[in-house]
């Protein structure tokens, strides 16, 4: 096939391994993963996502790689391609399409939450966290969610930014970042879990992430646990089959795969340690919702020393790295414009940005006492938009991905990419692919929605 991104390839292997551990960890493993794990009961919803993610996200996620590597064009492109390929119909690029169609969407309220860690940066480094209690932590939080216009103009900054990396294109803004920054990240991480293990109440926050309360777990919380087990790792949304396009061609897929699944599911078990100790030291709601980072890491660094420093580095390591992301989602649907409307690159992605800028401002008025705005079902347009795409779209996306390379999907052409023989570790990954990912998603969905 045509090699059309052979200017932004990744330099290496390790290279191509930290970007997109970047890529897929962004803000879903340290801000999502904590207040959705939350918001379902803890532990029964834990033992969910780590089966999902290593039974049925790692499939799927190597079949993405495998198919943005051989099609290097755009999720709807390459699919369409491979489909073709595959002496099937070319209208398999649809389920490309939608994963793109997804990314699409979460970036339109990502940009948004990537905006409070610039803005919590700043706090950090002004000494605002200095002596923090529950109060005030929530006040500093309501400060940032009751302003439409401090908000509005982070999410500005960062989709900007997003905007000059993606038209500069994703090789040169971010490679040489990536391979220090996202270490410094985690070693940050580990140090906020010793605060919090020393300072919080380590007992009820480990008792609630690991004690598996499987009588307290509902076919909506299951569903939720496989489809943050996808946006975690950044399955069904385009991010990583775009990242895939860029793979080096000397690249184990499924190491890479397995490697990305085991850092990044990691990273969220961890950042449930470092934020529950502290909530339940300090009287929080564990389902206090998408402000429940953003209300517990700052009274980590406000009590511990050095916390100006740590906290001020530790938030500007977080932007980065929902930055990694955005511009992964970002690139998907500019290069998808690039193919179909024939136009240069600056033109594309000043489209896409545009576009995503105003439907992020449907985002910004969700919060603060926009929170009430009820859009459908009850839900404001952040709550519609990331439920749309987290519960229905992800999960749907997913199980098609899985049926298409188990069923439809040229073999020869998927060993080739994985750099497999035929043998027994096939035989059971494509019956994970045939069989258990897609029931599991499909059984799951339909008890969520119809079960009663």
């Amino acid at each position: 096939m045509t090699e059309n991104t052979s200017a932004r390839r990744w330099s290496s292997g390790r290279t191509f391994l930290l970007a997109s551990i970047g890529g897929a960890i962004g803000l879903g493993n340290i801000w999502r993963f904590p207040y959705i794990m939350g918001e379902n009961g803890g532990g029964a919803f834990v033992f969910v996502y780590l089966v999902a993610a290593f039974l049925v996200a790692v499939p799927i996620l190597s079949v993405e790689v495998a198919i943005g590597r051989h099609g290097r064009a755009s999720p709807f492109t390459a699919m369409a391609a491979v489909s073709t390929e595959s002496g099937r119909w070319a209208a398999w690029g649809l389920v490309g399409g939608m994963g793109l169609l997804t990314g699409y969407l979460i970036m339109s309220f990502y940009s948004v939450i990537a905006g409070s860690t610039v803005d919590y940066l700043f706090l950090a480094a002004g000494g605002g966290f200095t002596g923090l209690t529950r109060e005030s932590a929530e006040a500093l939080n309501a400060g940032l969610n009751d302003n439409p216009l401090r908000l509005g103009a982070w999410h500005t900054l960062f989709m900007v930014a997003s905007c000059v990396i993606v038209g500069r294109n994703v090789r040169r803004g971010i490679e040489a970042a990536v391979r220090l920054l996202m270490p410094l990240l985690f070693l940050l991480l580990l140090a906020v879990i010793a605060y919090a293990l020393v300072e919080g109440d380590a007992a009820a926050g480990l008792n609630f992430m690991f004690d598996f309360r499987f009588g307290q777990l509902t076919a909506a919380s299951a569903l939720e646990a496989i489809s943050h087990a996808f946006f975690s790792i950044g399955v069904a949304m385009g991010l990583m089959m775009m990242y895939g396009a860029f793979a080096p061609r000397e690249v184990s897929l499924p190491q890479t795969c397995v490697g990305i699944t085991i850092a990044d599911t990691g990273v969220a078990v961890l950042a449930g340690i470092a934020i529950f100790p502290l909530v339940f030291a300090n009287g929080l709601e564990p389902g206090s919702g998408p402000s429940l980072v953003f209300l517990t890491l700052p009274i980590a660094f406000g009590g511990m020393p050095g916390g100006t420093v740590f906290g001020s580095i530790f938030f500007l390591l977080l932007g980065f790295a929902a930055l990694t992301s955005a511009i992964a989602l970002m690139e998907a649907a500019v290069t998808l414009v690039q193919e179909r409307l024939k136009i240069g690159r600056w033109a594309a992605t000043l489209s896409v940005g545009v576009t995503l800028w105003g439907l992020g401002w449907l985002t910004v008025m969700s919060f603060g006492s926009g929170a009430e705005w009820n859009v459908v079902a009850g839900k404001n347009p952040f709550e519609l938009i990331d439920y749309l795409t987290a519960t229905i779209m992800m999960p749907l996306g997913g199980a098609l991905m899985a049926l298409f390379a188990g069923w439809r999907m040229n073999q020869a052409l998927l060993l080739g990419e994985l750099g497999w023989q035929t043998g027994a570790l096939f035989t059971v990954w494509l019956w994970l692919l045939r069989v258990v990912a897609p029931a599991a998603i499909l059984i799951i969905m339909y008890n969520a929605f119809f079960g009663g």
